[in-house]
């Protein structure tokens, strides 16, 4: 590996505390037609020692994702969020709001717009910047962030949603780390970031998308101080900070950890789906997710033992998961295939897929969420 300078504050000391080894780009989903083989990429983790950033080491890969369908449990999350940051006094109707959003979809501004905050033009300054999962998929930390906060207005709040990294790390959730996702945030490392801006954290709310997601509210140093009529979390931050802290998101021997999970969750995965098709019982996947690319690959996933993997995406329909000749189809396959299984590949579509998908447990199948698969072997 070349020598490694830190995406956020340009440092050089670091370690990588987790390598995936090669990978296909998670985001291409060639043609059913192609026949592959698929080009592969090393695929690691590197945390800087300066400012505690984990980062995505390299990516040779070219964006190229066909675009997802948007999660209920995503879009329930953001009306939530918008809820608990307007009762803090964050969200004052007229107020000018400008969004960096992520390449996989999703906005904000429908609801911002029903409490009566205003879409500023581009490049004006906003008394809103907001950014929801964007801030990750650039490979240039520094000036990315830089680029925000030159945005906020005076008096103005910098809103920050990240998956975090404490939530990767007490859950082994090792294939969250992709090519493309060039960040995994902290809440310390990214207050790390902020104050070289002159920007520090104000407020920040939890929710449990993804096993853990963190929202952050930060302000200019000189303002984040002010009595301005809103609550002073300052306690809440600090928490938040220690229990991160508690779950080891600056300790590379704890990040380390999650190398140990990635053989033994891939395996058992493995062996359920080798015992599934041994007793008869056939499986579908669901969720052509990002993150179920090197789980599948790991896990030594082919049609034989997994004939396809459902999505709700029309645009991945006829396309393949990557790295693996397993088809990518639509919800129809479920009334049509009547799967004794369906392997759910992203937990937090369970409620989402049991409500709109009845058919598959008025069947007699049942829905399998994979992070439960080898959980404890993995954590143990």
């Amino acid at each position: 590996m070349a020598e490694m300078a830190c995406r956020a504050c340009g440092q050089r000391a670091g370690v990588v505390v987790l390598d995936l080894d090669e990978q296909p780009a998670s985001d291409y989903f060639p043609r059913w037609e192609d026949p592959g083989p698929d080009p592969l990429y090393p695929l690691q983790m590197w945390l800087c020692s300066s400012c505690g950033l984990a980062q995505l080491v390299a990516d040779p890969t070219v964006p190229d994702e066909p675009r997802g369908a948007e999660p209920a449990a995503l879009i329930a999350q953001a009306a939530d969020a918008v809820s608990q940051v307007a009762a803090a006094g964050f969200l004052p109707a007229g107020a000018r709001v400008a969004e960096y959003g992520s390449p996989h979809g999703g906005s904000w501004l429908g609801n911002l717009a029903a409490r009566g905050l205003a879409l500023a033009a581009d490049g004006e300054p906003a008394d809103v910047v907001l950014d929801c999962f964007g801030l990750m998929h650039s490979a240039h930390q520094a000036s990315a962030l830089a680029g925000r906060v030159a945005r906020v207005a005076p008096g103005g709040v910098l809103l920050l949603q990240y998956h975090s990294l404490a939530a990767i790390v007490r859950f082994g959730q090792w294939n969250a780390l992709r090519h493309g996702h060039y960040a995994y945030y902290s809440t310390a490392a990214l207050t790390n970031m902020l104050a070289s801006h002159g920007f520090r954290p104000r407020a920040a709310w939890q929710f449990p998308l993804y096993g853990g997601t963190v929202l952050l509210a930060a302000e200019r140093a000189e303002a984040a101080g002010a009595d301005v009529g809103r609550a002073h979390p300052a306690d809440g931050i600090q928490a938040l900070l220690a229990a991160e802290a508690s779950a080891g998101v600056g300790d590379p021997v704890a990040l380390r950890r999650m190398q140990d999970s990635v053989q033994a969750r891939a395996s058992a995965l493995h062996d359920w789906l080798v015992s599934e098709r041994s007793a008869g019982r056939s499986v579908l996947g669901y969720g052509a997710a990002s993150r179920a690319v090197s789980l599948l690959r790991y896990a030594r996933a082919d049609r034989s033992i997994l004939p396809a993997v459902v999505d709700a995406s029309p645009a991945k329909h006829g396309r393949r998961m990557p790295g693996t000749d397993i088809p990518v189809v639509s919800p129809d396959e479920l009334a049509a295939r009547r799967p004794d299984g369906v392997l759910l590949l992203l937990s937090d579509l369970l409620a989402e897929v049991r409500a709109s998908f009845p058919e598959v447990e008025r069947a007699g199948g049942k829905w399998v969420d994979a992070d439960t698969i080898g959980a404890a072997t993995a954590h143990g």
